[in-house]
C-alpha cells in the first residue's frame, strides 16, 4: 500500500461555520467565531486527530470561505487531494446561535446551489478504492442533490465491491428532502450496502417503522448490516450484530455529563469512538465505550468538533473510565 494514500475515505459538504459568541438570536448577535461544520468532516477530523490517515472527498468555492476550509482542514491532517475547488459555485455557511442550559443551538443554513452541491460520482474517479480500509458515509450528501445522491450511491457500491468495510450514519435532515418517503428509500437503500449502521434511536424509528431499538436493528440486519448501533442519548447506546462471529445483543450505558454546553457534534463524536474502536481491533462492547465517551466529550464543549480528543487524551480519557 502506498503509505502516503489514506486508507479512510470521507465525503460530503463542509461548511464555514461562524458560531455567535454570546446567547441570544441570531439577528442581535454582533460577534462571531470562525470554524469548520459539517458531520461528515466532523468524523474525517476526529479520526485524523486518532492518527488514522483520512482523505477529504468534496468541493468548495474559490472564495475566501474555500480557501480557509481548505487550510482548516489539512492543518487537521485530513489529505485534501480530493477536495476540488469550484470556481462558479460558492462554499456552503452555517450560522449557530449560542445555546444556554444544553438546548439544541438554532442554526441557519446558507447551502442551496453550493459548491459540494455539485458533487458527483466524476468526482470520484481518481479514488484508488484498493488502497482504501475504510468508508465513512453519511445521510447528509444524498439530501444535497440528485448527483450528490449517485456520487453516494457510488461510492458506497465500490467501497464493498472491493472489501472496505463501510459505517453509515443516516444523519437525518428532513427539510433538505422533496419528501418523507423519498428521504426513507434512499437511507435505506444506502444503509444496505453499510457493514456498521449508525442511528439514533428516533431515526430508526422514522427509517423502519418499528419501536424498539432491537426492532430497528433486526430491519437493517436483514438487508444486511453486519452491525447495528442505536443511539440513545445519555442513556447510551444499544448494539446488535455478529461482528464476533456470534449473534449478540447489549446496551452499554451513557457517560456521566455535568453540564451539557452544546449537543451539535456528539452523534459525529459516537461515530469517530466506534469506528476507530473497530480499526483498532477492538470487540463491539468496548467500541461502544469508546464511542459514548467521545460523545459525552463533545457535549461539553460549545463547538462542532472541539471535543473530540487526540490519541493521548482519548488514552487518557479511556484509563480513567476504567479506573
Amino acid at each position: 500500500m502506498n503509505q502516503n494514500t489514506p486508507d479512510i475515505l470521507t465525503f460530503g459538504e463542509a461548511m464555514t461555520l461562524f458560531a455567535a459568541d454570546a446567547p441570544g438570536d441570531l439577528a442581535e448577535v454582533e460577534r462571531f467565531s470562525r470554524s469548520c461544520a459539517g458531520a461528515d468532516t466532523n468524523v474525517a477530523i476526529g479520526l485524523s486527530r486518532l492518527g488514522f490517515k483520512v482523505g477529504w472527498l468534496s468541493r468548495v468555492g474559490e472564495d475566501c470561505f474555500g480557501r480557509y476550509l481548505r487550510a482548516s482542514l489539512e492543518r487537521e491532517g485530513l489529505d485534501c487531494r480530493h477536495l476540488i475547488t469550484d470556481a462558479e459555485h460558492a462554499t456552503g455557511l452555517v450560522f449557530k446561535e449560542r445555546a444556554v442550559g444544553g438546548a439544541d443551538p438554532r442554526v441557519e443554513y446558507r447551502r442551496h446551489n453550493s459548491a459540494a452541491s455539485k458533487l458527483s460520482p466524476a468526482d470520484a474517479q481518481d479514488v484508488d478504492f484498493s488502497t482504501l480500509r475504510h468508508l465513512h458515509a453519511t445521510g447528509i450528501p444524498p439530501a444535497l442533490s440528485a448527483s450528490c445522491r449517485e456520487l453516494s450511491q457510488f461510492l458506497l457500491e465500490k467501497a464493498r465491491q472491493h472489501g472496505t468495510s463501510v459505517s453509515f450514519d443516516p444523519n437525518l435532515r428532513p427539510t433538505l428532502w422533496a419528501s418523507e418517503s423519498e428521504m426513507r428509500d434512499t437511507l435505506n437503500g444506502l444503509a444496505a450496502q453499510a457493514n456498521w449502521v449508525l442511528p439514533g434511536l428516533s431515526e430508526g424509528q422514522l427509517l423502519t417503522g418499528q419501536t424498539s431499538a432491537h426492532d430497528i436493528a433486526g430491519f437493517y440486519l436483514d438487508q444486511g448490516a453486519d452491525a447495528v448501533v442505536i443511539k440513545l442519548g445519555p442513556e447510551g447506546s444499544y448494539y446488535r450484530g455478529t461482528l464476533t462471529g456470534q449473534d449478540e445483543t447489549f446496551t452499554v450505558a451513557g457517560v456521566p455529563v455535568e453540564t451539557v454546553v452544546d449537543t451539535v457534534g456528539a452523534g459525529d463524536g459516537f461515530a469517530v469512538g466506534f469506528v476507530s474502536a473497530m480499526l483498532d481491533g477492538l470487540d463491539p462492547r468496548q467500541a461502544l465505550k469508546r464511542a459514548n465517551l467521545i460523545g459525552a466529550e463533545q457535549v461539553q464543549v460549545p463547538g462542532d468538533m472541539e471535543g473530540l480528543p487526540d490519541r493521548e487524551r482519548l488514552d487518557q480519557l479511556e484509563a480513567a473510565t476504567a479506573a
